[in-house]
């Protein structure tokens, strides 16, 4: 059984830093593409980045400010904020599902319960 838990949300000052952990049991962690959603409340679920054995991805409002990497032997992903803005502020949810990458959630079979961002301006 698949399980993915995140941590490392809170409150943070815009122009702050936070970083994300995901970490992942039930399966060959370091074969499958993890991603990275947000949703901001009355918002849908929103891509933020994903990352798999060649590569990486993200969203065009997070690049240069978010970094994702991943620590195959602890079968944890992390996702480094930097540069936090009030329209950050939203549940993070880690996901996995194949080898590729994605932005579709439909792409994403599990999923972990999420962890809250919040960023004051």
């Amino acid at each position: 059984q698949v399980q993915l838990v995140e941590s490392g949300g809170g409150l943070v000052q815009a122009g702050g830093s936070l970083r994300l952990s995901c970490s992942a049991s039930g399966r060959t962690f370091s074969i499958y593409a993890m991603g990275w959603f947000r949703q901001a409340p009355g918002k849908e679920r929103e891509f933020v980045g994903t990352v798999n054995w060649s590569g990486t991805d993200y969203a065009d409002s997070v690049k240069g400010r978010f970094t994702i990497s991943r620590d195959n032997a602890k079968n944890t992903v992390y996702l480094q904020m930097n540069n936090l803005k009030p329209e950050d502020t939203g549940i993070y949810y880690c996901a996995t599902g194949s080898a590729a990458r994605s932005v579709l959630t439909t792409a994403y079979d599990y999923w972990g319960p999420g962890t809250q961002v919040t960023v004051s301006s």
